[in-house]
């Protein structure tokens, strides 16, 4: 994307290093707050309700709203969020991926105002940077449930498959949700998606055009003399359905041959 190119030459400086650290961060202190009971477990999710009633920090917390599951697997969710964010952020540069992030945010802030009741998390904007990580890592192996190896690939195929599920059976607000929550990725991959699906279009005509050409490199030899369908187009030639596999054989062999077992 050019313009950010641009925007990375005028505003650069100003992205966060580190920034996946420092979100993790501010999740783990309103983790330890919902675990010790000093906060209620509500109070960090957006929602627009809310927010147009008074409560603007939800504008703010929405980036720090910790997982909603137990320690072990909450302390696994910021372990693989580090490695992802932290990859993203020295393949693509501080600004990129500050932007992708901020972009995924404000997308999100303003699709919550179409379901204002709505409760919002960042569990689809997490998602959206596993994608990323997936589309630009597809190869990198990790242990599922730390034992099965696999490529992150199938399981970002899994969470494309989990999201149009929810697109085509979900309510409004979980289809709005899954939409603003993937429109950064699809905003920084668009150039990528179109030279793939221009790339596929070129492969498949390809094929077609190279079909008529196999077809017509495709040869007929008789097992008994050898001659073929090139050095004698007038001949018929037909396989003998008694010989064990496939023996071709010309019109003047093929009822006086030896049987292949």
């Amino acid at each position: 994307m050019k313009i950010l190119d641009l925007l990375d030459k005028k505003i650069g400086r100003y992205a966060v290093p580190n920034l996946t650290i420092y979100l993790i961060a501010g999740q783990s202190f309103f983790y330890l707050m919902y675990l010790t009971g000093k906060l209620e477990r509500t109070a960090t999710y957006l929602s627009a309700d809310l927010v147009m009633s008074g409560e603007w920090w939800r504008i703010f917390t929405l980036p720090f709203d910790p997982p909603r599951s137990g320690p072990i697997f909450t302390l696994f969710a910021w372990y693989f969020f580090y490695m992802l964010g932290s990859t993203l952020e020295e393949y693509w540069g501080t600004f990129r991926y500050n932007a992708y992030l901020i972009l995924g945010c404000l997308i999100t802030l303003a699709a919550s105002f179409l379901v204002p009741s709505y409760p919002v998390t960042n569990a689809f904007l997490a998602g959206s940077v596993f994608l990323a990580f997936a589309t630009l890592f597809p190869d990198y192996q990790i242990l599922l449930f730390f034992v099965l190896p696999v490529r992150i690939k199938w399981l970002a195929l899994i969470t494309w498959l989990g999201y149009a599920y929810q697109l085509i059976f979900g309510d409004w607000a979980s289809r709005v949700m899954v939409l603003s929550a993937t429109a950064n990725y699809l905003l920084f991959f668009s150039g990528e998606i179109r030279q793939n699906l221009r790339y596929g279009k070129r492969q498949l005509v390809k094929k077609v055009v190279r079909a008529p050409q196999k077809a017509q490199e495709l040869s007929h030899r008789c097992t008994a003399c050898g001659i073929t369908d090139k050095s004698h187009p007038d001949m018929d030639f037909r396989y003998c359905p008694k010989c064990n596999g496939q023996y071709g054989y010309c019109r003047d062999h093929i009822f006086s041959h030896d049987h292949v077992e």
